[in-house]
């Protein structure tokens, strides 16, 4: 069980940067005119000019938190970090689960507006399932016997 959470494990490090360059929505006036899609990667760069406080604490949560979670999470299965990391693991990954509420509050904070046109593209799901696979293998990661 526990290799079968570690490859589990490893395929996020391939997942999360997909996900990261993915749709999350299409946003526009109205669907009339054509909507553009919004990655984590196009939105940041898009804060990174109006909201640098903001930007750093999407970045944070969004990029580095997550990676670097799984990154500990394989090294914890491989024995190569400590057992106690695990409680601090599994909170990254409840940390970064943030990163998904602001982007579902922005869809409908845009939508209640009236101001225009959004719609989910699959890059959300993506990245929500990636951050809830995460959540999940933390759980599902036990104490090595021998450590």
């Amino acid at each position: 069980m526990q290799r079968l959470l570690a490859i589990a494990n490893l395929s996020l490090l391939i997942l999360f940067p997909v996900a990261w360059f993915a749709p999350l929505m299409r946003a526009g006036l109205l669907p009339l005119f054509g909507l553009r899609e919004i990655s984590v990667i196009s939105g940041m760069q898009a804060l990174w000019r109006s909201d640098v406080f903001l930007a750093l604490l999407v970045t944070v949560l969004a990029i580095f938190i997550p990676y670097l979670k799984t990154i500990g999470l394989a090294l914890v299965h491989f024995g190569l970090l400590a057992d106690k990391t695990l409680p601090v693991l599994g909170w990254m990954g409840k940390l970064a689960m943030a990163d998904v509420f602001l982007i579902a509050l922005y869809i409908v904070v845009f939508q209640t507006q009236g101001l225009g046109h959004i719609e989910t593209a699959w890059g959300l799901y993506l990245f929500t399932g990636c951050i809830l696979a995460s959540i999940m293998i933390s759980g599902l990661t036990t104490r090595s016997p021998e450590r």
